[in-house]
């Protein structure tokens, strides 16, 4: 067992149970890309605002072209080694809740059962004017057949389902709402969105309730995660962090581990 190993081997067993954050780096080994280099800056693009999605036809059609490519390696992602880990050391009573900056589902579909998926689910889609939910492979299958010469073309894959292609998107064809022909939208916290009350509120409670946070595989750039970094560090909870590169909450944290994260957890 590697010294890293052992130290947050020892870190779970003198804090369980520990509320865990995750991010994107998680999921690296799944085959999905993350957003940002290790000091923190975005290796593409920024993602799509909330505002740009809802007010702008043309961003969207921008969008659900390059998702007809990019969202299929989410949807066919499985859960790494790490997720798996983490299943396990949830059930052994070592970590607590699980609270996911990803969208793609993998800790449960690892085994995890007390996960909050805090920016949603990118599987299930909303409509944003009757509030009908349907599954995104429905909707990803009417784009399709609707926009047969996008899906022939190339690209590659970008995180949370978005994909490299600069084209003419006019002409491509977004399926709407069976339900009511609204605007049809992932069921995730876009940027320039905030998330839900309740949601962070049940998240807050259980890192309150719990011995200590660790944070794996994600930067803390964005405050949605950052908030649980600074509520730990102010409450007094001891914070770890496994991750490659600097993250916002370096100064907070207990202790830091620099390195690849399959190789520290399984």
């Amino acid at each position: 067992m590697s010294e890293n190993r052992k130290t947050l081997q020892h870190f779970l067993e003198q804090n369980k149970p520990v509320t865990v954050l995750t991010g994107a780096g998680l999921s690296t080994a799944s085959g999905i890309p993350d957003y940002r280099d290790s000091n923190g800056n975005w290796k593409s693009a920024p993602p799509m605002q909330h505002r740009d999605f809802m007010t702008n036809e043309l961003l969207r059609k921008r969008y659900w072209a390059r998702a007809l490519h990019g969202w299929p390696v989410l949807y066919n992602a499985q859960p790494n080694a790490s997720h798996l880990a983490l299943a396990k050391m949830q059930k052994e009573g070592l970590i607590g809740t699980i609270i996911t900056q990803n969208v793609d589902g993998l800790h449960q579909r690892a085994g995890a059962t007390d996960v909050i998926n805090l920016h949603g689910y990118a599987n299930e889609m909303v409509c944003m004017s009757c509030g009908a939910q349907s599954p995104r492979l429905e909707m990803h299958e009417r784009c399709l057949a609707l926009n047969p010469e996008f899906a022939e073309m190339d690209a590659t894959a970008l995180p949370d389902g978005d994909a490299d292609i600069e084209t003419d998107f006019s002409t491509f064809q977004i399926a709407d709402c069976l339900n009511c022909g609204g605007i049809l939208k992932p069921d995730v916290v876009y940027f320039g969105d905030t998330v839900p009350k309740t949601r962070v509120a049940e998240a807050k409670q259980a890192l309150a309730e719990s011995e200590g946070l660790l944070v794996i595989g994600s930067s803390l750039m964005v405050f949605s995660g950052y908030r649980f970094a600074r509520q730990a560090a102010k409450n007094n909870q001891p914070i770890a962090i496994l991750t490659r590169g600097k993250t916002r909450a370096d100064d907070l944290a207990t202790f830091k581990i620099d390195e690849d994260i399959e190789s520290v957890l399984v």
